[in-house]
């Protein structure tokens, strides 16, 4: 049975793990026969140029306010891509930042399956992070304007945004979590969901690591501050105390890349640490097979954490956060180490065993290792699976993915 499946995303500028994933999966549907078109907004890259349907989109902050809300650009284009494409199923992932929970409530009769794979549908900040840096366990309601995370003008605007969110998820068929952690989430607010781990493709033919001589660590992701970037080079300005020779790639792009070269430089770490920017998956090989460890230090309950797998199938260590997906896939002192949540002391911990060969002395994860994760996060399977979920939503009776509401 051959299917038309119709993605939807904001993908965002800069492209991470989400668009990433996007890519794949439309790629793997297609090669498994499926058609598959994908629809955008025009604030990011619109699938770096290949969406079919593009909808009106913005970063500018006071129309992205409204549109926010709802888009009726987005909703527009939706309804014209299921009259001219006529799907037979909609697959979801990221709506809340630009296209809006308009975009659900345009489907019509057509079966959909929500990806979540950040916290914004529960979360107006999208973080789950609390202004302290302590990982919040609350439902959202008042206590998001009460702790300081939301102004009080910007939590009354997003009443109206959640009471659409919350319509728009009793009209989705079917909810697919990312990890165990962000479906422990959604049940904390209500929405019944089960967990698809997200895949990672292997190492390409060839790829051979080459630790470098020297104690080196790489960090690739989004510059931005839940993702802990400041905390890592503070801890690793520490290390170069006892490991003058130590060095620190720096692997991405966003706002706070000039902050962060700024820190590095009155932190007398300059010829230390290396900003590289974005680069290819294919040009992120040769850093990941000279590093030593990978450190992922979010401060956030990273969602699920590919970069994590990306290491460990080129059998990089990972240094990482222990909340969140990250936790799920980081064996410690197997596949990596782990350290409690902007916990500057433990990070410090975890770079110096690996730098003094105490932890991973080989500078490697085992063959043995790698294999599993391989397995585990094989692309191929999950394509197989993720055709399964779509086949079953398009045959299944309709039914709204809210349980109960807490939300106040």
């Amino acid at each position: 049975m051959i299917m038309r499946v119709l993605l939807i995303i904001d993908w965002n500028r800069g492209r991470g793990g989400a668009e990433a994933y996007a890519a794949w999966l439309r790629d793997g549907l297609r090669a498994a026969g499926d058609e598959v078109l994908l629809l955008t907004s025009s604030a990011g890259t619109a699938g770096d140029g290949a969406a079919e349907y593009v909808a009106y989109g913005t970063e500018q902050v006071v129309a992205q306010t409204l549109l926010q809300i709802v888009n009726p650009f987005a909703a527009q284009t939706v309804r014209r891509a299921v009259r001219e494409f006529r799907p037979d199923v909609v697959w979801v992932n990221m709506f809340a930042h630009h296209l809006s929970p308009a975009v659900l409530l345009a489907m019509g009769d057509v079966p959909t399956v929500l990806f979540v794979s950040d916290y914004k549908v529960i979360c107006p900040l999208g973080s789950k992070l609390l202004p302290d840096g302590r990982l919040c366990e609350s439902t959202a309601g008042r206590v998001c304007y009460q702790s300081g995370c939301l102004s009080f003008p910007h939590w009354v605007r997003d009443q109206a945004r959640y009471a659409l969110i919350r319509s728009a998820l009793r009209r989705v068929d079917r909810v697919i979590a990312c990890s165990e952690w962000v479906r422990r989430s959604l049940q904390q607010e209500g929405v019944r969901s089960e967990v698809e781990a997200l895949p990672a493709p292997a190492a390409a033919p060839g790829f051979i690591r080459k630790p470098a001589q020297e104690p080196t660590f790489l960090y690739f992701g989004r510059l931005a501050p839940e993702k802990g970037v400041s905390l890592l080079i503070r801890a690793f300005r520490r290390l170069s105390q006892q490991f003058p020779s130590a060095r620190l790639m720096v692997v991405g792009e966003g706002a706070e890349r000039a902050s962060l070269e700024a820190l590095a430089a009155t932190s007398g770490l300059s010829g230390a640490v290396e900003f590289l920017g974005w680069l290819s998956p294919e040009q992120l090989d040769e850093p990941l097979s000279r590093a030593w460890a990978a450190v992922v230090p979010s401060l956030w309950a990273e969602p699920h954490g590919l970069v994590a797998v990306e290491a460990i199938v080129r059998g990089t260590p990972v240094i990482c956060s222990a909340s969140g997906g990250l936790g799920e896939i980081v064996e410690d002192g197997v596949s990596g180490l782990k350290f409690p949540n902007n916990d500057e002391e433990a990070l410090l911990h975890c770079l110096r065993q690996v730098a003094s060969g105490e932890a991973f002395p080989e500078r490697a994860v085992s063959a043995e290792v790698v294999s599993k994760v391989q397995a585990r996060y094989d692309m191929a399977v999950h394509i197989g699976r993720i055709q399964r979920i779509l086949r079953e939503s398009a045959q299944a009776t309709k039914g709204g993915a809210i349980a109960t509401s807490s939300r106040s």
